[in-house]
């Protein structure tokens, strides 16, 4: 329900849409962070015989995917290349011959090594390994940096924790921290905007 009310908002439509995350493209992610928190949701079921309050709970978290830089293709001028002879098996040509190649990353201090036959091959190989690792480890950053950014969003994810209330019964939204209100016909279609502090339009 609040997924389709976020998708109003960017779209106009929300129609035939139910995931429970999605990406954002554009200006708008500064404003959306405004929904960022707990939820609560009071209504009465159709299928309530004594018109008793039921009372649901969601988390929202937003969260941008440029905390962190995008990594970039790795190249000669990050990396220190050391060659030398190869151990174990595979004769004079291996052993006496400094086509094993060592890549290490100036940055990070991470060692690619490849003792293969081919000098051009060992090269290419540990280059490719080393970016992977590279790669890897900044993806690493960025989920850590994410997770950082919705845990203070939505802390615990406790009911008593809540930024917003919708009480259906009433047709009434409260903000709890702008102590804005507005009909929650209007605000279902997308327009939480009525909510916002000021400075967030």
């Amino acid at each position: 329900m609040l997924t389709k009310r976020c998708v109003r908002y960017k779209t106009g439509n929300s129609s035939l849409f139910s995931p429970s995350s999605f990406h954002v493209v554009g200006n708008e992610l500064s404003c959306l962070d405004a929904e960022a928190g707990g939820h609560r949701i009071q209504r009465i079921p159709p299928t309530e015989k004594r018109g008793r309050i039921h009372t649901s709970s969601v988390t929202v978290a937003v969260v941008s995917e440029t905390t962190l830089e995008a990594p970039r293709q790795l190249t000669f001028d990050d990396v220190d290349i050391e060659w030398f002879s190869g151990t174990g098996k595979g004769g004079q040509h291996r052993n006496k011959r400094q086509n094993s190649c060592r890549v290490i990353h100036r940055a990070s201090g991470l060692v690619e090594s490849r003792q293969g036959r081919h000098r051009s091959r060992n090269l290419e190989d540990a280059l490719a390994a080393l970016d992977k690792r590279l790669m890897h480890g900044v993806c690493e950053q960025r989920k850590q940096a994410g997770n950082q950014v919705r845990q203070s969003q939505i802390g615990k994810g406790l009911r008593g924790v809540k930024m917003r209330t919708y009480r259906f019964q009433d047709d009434r939204v409260v903000d709890h921290r702008t102590g804005k209100q507005a009909k929650c016909l209007k605000v279902m279609k997308g327009r939480f905007d009525l909510l916002w502090a000021d400075y967030v339009k």
